[in-house]
């Protein structure tokens, strides 16, 4: 079991419209900067881990969605997967990726937000049609529904998640080096060079799948997962519970933790001290009325083979 504390819970000023944040789903920390993506909104949230203060916004699609939770659910851009890009031509200080699921065509963009120096925004934003990168992946996973994201060295990687009727979770990688040059416009989309499947188990007998991971030092990547009783990758279900998960270099699955609190984690972020990991989790209520949560936890990794 991995103990998970709460540290806060991600609400905004009354001037965003917006009271708070509510199914965050992906998560990026730059310093003490947390970046939040949340799948039923066109917006990240910007919350600043040392004061504990009310976020604030930043619009990345234009226009609003239906305020109705059908409606919604049907136009949201599905945004599941946020992650930070290393340097690269154009971006000298790096960049964050917003990406949506594939899981329908409208869930098929992505959002390009360059950072400066200090690790904050800066324009311009830069919109990026997912469809040539995700059409090969549908091939293969029919119900494709791309949760996490991460550069892990030379490799750009992506998450596929299962649902509890077809729990097939996989690790797709692509050259990092052919992502950038398409990501500049300068080459087609890259072919995915791997797909590994992972097999997680289950709790209280539903399929645990994944929901975000984050790259390690040295070529491993740690991941959280969630239990939700969904028969495809489309509708909502019931949460059982999320657990916490560390590959190996060679893709060995090295351990899996239940968190300590029922929830559905959705993003997660990591610093390494020595081999003690520090992670930060966001979840997703699957209720606009309830904040979603930034929750904390410790891994010391000496304590496992």
């Amino acid at each position: 079991m991995l103990n998970v504390h709460t540290l806060r819970t991600l609400l905004l000023p009354p001037s965003s419209g917006l009271e708070h944040l509510s199914a965050a789903s992906g998560l990026v920390r730059v310093g003490q900067r947390l970046y939040v993506i949340a799948d039923d909104e066109h917006l990240l949230g910007m919350f600043d881990l040392a004061d504990g203060k009310s976020g604030a916004l930043q619009p990345l699609f234009a226009g609003a969605l239906p305020a109705t939770h059908s409606a919604r659910k049907a136009a949201k851009p599905d945004l599941e997967s946020l992650t930070w890009l290393p340097p690269f031509a154009g971006h000298p200080q790096g960049a964050l990726l917003a990406l949506g699921s594939g899981s329908r065509p409208q869930r098929q963009r992505a959002v390009l937000l360059p950072l400066d120096t200090a690790g904050t925004l800066r324009e311009p934003v830069l919109e990026i049609d997912l469809s040539p990168l995700y059409a090969p992946l549908a091939l293969q996973h029919p119900q494709l529904n791309i949760e996490g994201a991460f550069v892990c060295g030379d490799r750009f990687c992506l998450l596929q998640r299962g649902n509890a009727a077809t729990p097939v979770n996989a690790l797709i990688v692509f050259d990092w080096s052919a992502t950038k040059a398409w990501l500049c416009g300068q080459q087609p989309a890259p072919p995915p060079l791997s797909s590994a499947r992972f097999a997680l188990g289950e709790l209280d007998g539903v399929p645990l799948c994944f929901t975000d991971g984050a790259a390690l030092p040295g070529g491993g990547w740690v991941f959280s997962a969630t239990a939700e009783a969904s028969g495809d990758n489309y509708a909502d279900g019931p949460c059982r519970g999320s657990a916490i998960g560390l590959v190996a270099d060679d893709g060995r699955l090295r351990g899996l933790w239940p968190v300590s609190l029922r929830c559905k984690v959705e993003g997660v972020a990591v610093t390494v001290e020595h081999e003690v990991l520090h992670l930060l989790l966001v979840t997703d209520a699957d209720d606009r009325g309830t904040p979603a949560a930034l929750l904390s936890a410790t891994l010391d990794l000496s304590k496992w083979p």
